[in-house]
């Protein structure tokens, strides 16, 4: 199980400073935990993670399910053992890719695409798109779960509740996931309504199926609807088991949407209780997040773009796939301390490498921006200890 203990609490903000204790060590937040989907944080051991000042990491229940399987996992001893990984760590629920073979596929839109952009996506006007009793193309709900085809074999697959819990305490992290429906951007209040209803159930489900000692986040839906995120807020807030809160779906348009949310999401949760916003971190959301009283926040953000040739910088975003800055004898960050920064690695050579698509110079990024990100955090954490946020 785990232990939550608030060390400090903004006055200026919803933000609080606090330790997360769990089987496999501490946590001190906010924290940003870095995506680990198949029990790998892509292109990086697991001593490099270490290296970066992650203190956790959160795994995909769906795509270790497909392969190697929970079986394989548990046989190595469980997730940590698996991956040589000897901090705290997550499991999803399953509940996105929900979203993304259903919805997201159907209309090529991400959780947190706007409305007005996922508008020209839609077949029909985004009002009228998802409606209450509609069904995906690819993915059918029913009332204990969701059927679906496996991408890799093509089978007919089952994923409920009880699915979920079950595959997550053979993965044995630290902290699992109530399984829940993740609703689109644009989603219409009826449809919002009776998926709420449905991941209402879903919540209870999940804690009846759980027979671990695992702790279990129950989560909170509810679109941009104020009045279905706090009813929400206050059903999972009332069932006794739940060890704290993740708060997911499309969680806002804009920075200022997702404040919004945490705004009327985050005062109607037991404050000492840990609070996870799933899938989101961007660097420019990061304060708003933390401000509005998340303690700890997943994102593919650092990982996805150094795979494609960015890095952040104290000086901005900066794109290693152009040809200039093969002439560059700098550092990727002369600001920053990481490994990569440090240790005598040029912006020329990171190009060259991206630019030849050698699988290093992602690499190099990834631990870059892994780095940057977290040492951004703690000066957010240190911002919020002097009463600054």
């Amino acid at each position: 199980m785990i232990e939550f203990k608030i060390a400090k609490k903004s006055k200026k903000s919803s933000a609080r400073l606090g330790i997360l204790k769990t089987p496999h060590g501490e946590v001190e937040t906010p924290a940003i935990v870095p995506v680990a989907t198949l029990a790998a944080v892509k292109a990086l051991r697991s001593d490099e993670i270490e290296a970066t000042g992650t203190q956790m990491l959160i795994s995909n229940t769906y795509h270790l399910h497909l392969q190697p399987g929970e079986g394989v996992v548990k046989a190595a001893g469980g997730i940590n053992t698996f991956m040589n990984w000897k901090g705290p760590s997550m499991t999803d629920s399953g509940g996105f890719q929900v979203f993304s073979l259903g919805w997201g596929r159907d209309f090529g839109v991400g959780k947190v695409t706007s409305a007005k952009a996922a508008a020209k996506y839609y077949p029909d006007k985004i009002e009228r798109a998802i409606e209450k009793g509609n069904q995906p193309k690819h993915v059918t709900f029913t009332e204990d779960g969701v059927k679906f085809r496996s991408p890799l074999t093509g089978d007919e697959m089952f994923l409920g509740p009880k699915e979920s819990i079950a595959i997550q305490e053979k993965l044995g992290a630290d902290i699992m996931f109530a399984f829940d429906e993740c609703t689109p951007p644009g989603t219409t209040r009826e449809y919002m309504a009776h998926s709420l209803a449905r991941t209402n159930r879903w919540a209870e489900a999940s804690l009846t199926a759980r027979k671990s000692k695992q702790a279990l986040y129950g989560i909170v839906q509810g679109s941009n609807h104020e009045d279905l995120r706090k009813e929400s807020a206050r059903f999972v807030n009332s069932i006794d088991g739940f060890d704290g809160f993740g708060i997911g779906g499309d969680i806002g348009e804009s920075r200022e949407g997702t404040k919004r949310i945490l705004g009327w999401v985050t005062p109607l949760l037991d404050e000492r209780k840990p609070r996870h916003l799933l899938g989101m971190g961007h660097i420019e959301d990061i304060e708003n997040i933390m401000a509005g009283g998340a303690d700890t926040f997943d994102c593919t953000v650092p990982t996805h773009y150094a795979r494609h040739g960015i890095a952040f910088t104290s000086k901005g975003r900066v794109d290693f796939t152009k040809a200039p800055l093969l002439k560059s004898k700098e550092p990727v960050d002369r600001a920053c301390g990481c490994p990569v920064c440090t240790g005598g690695y040029r912006r020329n050579y990171i190009t060259h490498l991206m630019r030849a698509q050698e699988i290093t110079g992602g690499a190099l990024l990834t631990l870059h921006n892994i780095w940057f990100f977290n040492a951004y955090v703690a000066k957010l954490r240190e911002k919020i200890r002097k009463g600054m946020l």
